[in-house]
């Protein structure tokens, strides 16, 4: 399984942000730890937003801080929210064109490949995978 760069750059955020749950953080500060596009970073924390992951507030002392306890936040709901426009296979997408539809025996593979692998997230929250806090947040 290969996730997108959309959600490994999600991972990285979601995985600081636990690291200080209390603490909004800005698209900024996320992209500049992480040398990330701060555009790019912002579309990936929308998508949390509208999935109820992480919280947003504008202006200042805004940013992104998570939604609910890193504890409830299971990595296989983070992998579906930032994976949906990616489909494992072209046969998966809506609409995908399968050119041995009716006696393909590989897609019922991939699909128990891929709801094992998300099974497996599933067992993890993101509180397991938080990275430690910098120095500079404990001063």
């Amino acid at each position: 399984m290969r996730l997108t760069a959309f959600t490994d750059f999600g991972l990285r955020a979601l995985m600081r942000m636990a690291s200080a749950p209390d603490r909004p953080f800005s698209t900024t500060e996320l992209a500049q730890e992480f040398d990330l596009s701060r555009n790019h970073l912002a579309k990936i924390m929308q998508r949390l937003a509208r999935s109820g992951i992480v919280a947003t507030r504008r202006g200042g002392g805004g940013g992104a801080m998570l939604a609910r306890a890193p504890e409830t936040i299971r990595l296989g709901e983070v992998v579906r929210v930032l994976e949906q426009e990616s489909a494992l296979v072209q046969c998966f997408a809506p609409g995908g064109d399968c050119t041995i539809a009716g006696r393909c025996r590989l897609k019922g593979r991939l699909r128990a490949a891929e709801a094992a692998f998300l099974a497996d997230l599933d067992r993890a929250t993101l509180a397991d995978i938080a990275l430690p806090a910098p120095a500079s947040d404990a001063a």
